[in-house]
């Protein structure tokens, strides 16, 4: 039940012994994915994936407390292979919460032109080329 998952997400938030908290995604049809997510204290949010978070991430100003860790790690493998995305043309496949969309903002922080493609895009072969 959704009342308890939110009930056992605010006995955690309330525990100084627990510091963060990740839910595994994708949650089952019958659960509410946004308040179950909204329900984790932004502070043990340990996959970035509050609006807390996501709203920092989207300002060019803003710091989030945690990056979502796949899109942070595409980065630092970029960072690692010498690949300097600024200034370069990205796609990102897929706009997901949990990759895609924190993909691109990543990518547009470090001044690369970003094009989302999803399963509404068209021509999907002519926005890789």
């Amino acid at each position: 039940l959704e009342s308890e998952l939110l009930e056992c997400i605010n006995t955690l938030n309330r525990d100084s012994e627990v510091h963060g908290i990740l839910v595994q995604l994708p949650l089952p049809h019958h659960l509410n994915e946004r308040k179950v997510l909204d329900a984790i204290d932004v502070q043990k949010d340990v996959d970035g994936l509050s609006i807390h978070n996501l709203g920092s991430l989207a300002q060019p100003s803003g710091s989030p407390l945690v990056v979502p860790c796949t899109p942070a790690g595409c980065m630092e493998l970029l960072k690692r292979s010498g690949v300097d995305v600024a200034g370069k043309e990205c796609v990102v496949l897929g706009r997901s919460g949990i990759v895609g969309m924190p993909m691109a903002l990543l990518l547009i922080r470090a001044n690369a032109t970003v094009t989302m493609c999803h399963s509404g895009t068209v021509d999907v072969v002519s926005a890789c080329k």
